[in-house]
């Protein structure tokens, strides 16, 4: 069965202020954002009915705004109950929520000082990233030609969306190779990331990854280093080449959409899927409440 195209679903999206239906939720093609990529989202996850880790998320929406030097009209507490306005609009149990600000079209031109900041936030049913199968058995990923700027030269502290043309063009590569994902380096020629996710190393039981000074510091990635020292394992945030894959025994990736997905093959290294990834994948499944078969599954092979 084919997935509905974006622009034409039932149901409403929030759009400054009041829900509208989701046909009519549309921007003029002289928006600022579109041009010049003012614009700054979030990706939320819905458990159950609840939008998990949803004011961490506003809060970064707000910080996004703000490093792109604009402010966001509504407050984190007036943007969370929107988002679950939404939720519960839809109908949504397991999904994703997305709200996105960005400038209007008031001016037309680098400058936008007198843009209006709009908002929108819509939800719709969105059970998983990757398959089960993937999920259980790992992704297979390729380095990716574009790197992870310098923070000298892009706001790489927010979630904006012109820092994703890159991550756009990389997972277009990758999956026109036969892979699920690519592995994006960054502008030293370090492990960054995924195209939308972070990445873990597992060498000798010890829990390797990037330190995140050029690309997020996902929420999820937090989540998953919480629950791994509740297991007692140790972390090292730190620089990460790729040539290190070499002894690497296990990798995973962490992130809203993701969860926590193994990965068992970058180009030419090879990795299992071990017991730390799958502990850390019922861990996680268990926190977010999922009872889908994949968590069930997860659970049993980490047992």
């Amino acid at each position: 069965m084919s997935t509905p195209p974006f622009h034409d679903r039932d149901g409403p999206i929030w759009l400054n202020g009041d829900l509208i239906p989701w046909r009519e939720a549309n921007v003029h093609v002289l928006t600022h954002g579109l041009h010049y990529a003012s614009c700054v989202f979030e990706g939320e996850r819905v458990y159950g009915g609840e939008i998990f880790k949803l004011t961490e998320h506003t809060e970064r929406l707000h910080k996004s705004a703000s490093l792109l030097d604009f402010e966001i009209p509504w407050s984190v507490a007036e943007i969370d109950e929107a988002c679950r306005l939404v939720v519960r609009e839809q109908g949504i149990v397991d999904g994703y929520v997305r709200p996105v600000a960005w400038r209007g079209s008031e001016m037309m031109g680098v400058s936008a000082q007198q843009t209006r900041t709009n908002l929108a936030i819509a939800a719709w049913e969105w059970p998983a990233y990757f398959t089960p199968e993937a999920r259980l058995q790992g992704i297979r990923m390729t380095v990716g030609k574009y790197r992870r700027p310098d923070p000298a030269t892009a706001p790489t502290d927010s979630k904006a969306a012109g820092l994703y043309m890159i991550c756009t063009l990389s997972k277009h590569a990758a999956e026109a190779a036969g892979y699920n994902d690519a592995l994006m380096l960054d502008w030293r020629g370090r492990v960054a990331e995924a195209t939308g996710a972070n990445i873990f190393l597992v060498q000798k039981g010890v829990l390797h990854t990037p330190v995140p000074d050029c690309f997020l510091d996902g929420i999820t990635r937090r989540t998953v280093m919480d629950l791994a020292r509740k297991r007692g394992y140790e972390i090292v945030e730190r620089a990460i080449m790729p040539e290190e894959f070499a002894h690497t025994d296990e990798v995973f990736l962490t992130g809203t959409a993701v969860e926590v997905t193994p990965v068992r093959e970058i180009d030419d290294y090879r990795f299992s899927v071990g017991e730390i990834t799958r502990t850390l994948v019922a861990d996680y499944d268990a926190l977010v409440n999922r009872s889908d078969g994949m968590a069930a599954a997860a659970r049993a092979s980490a047992a």
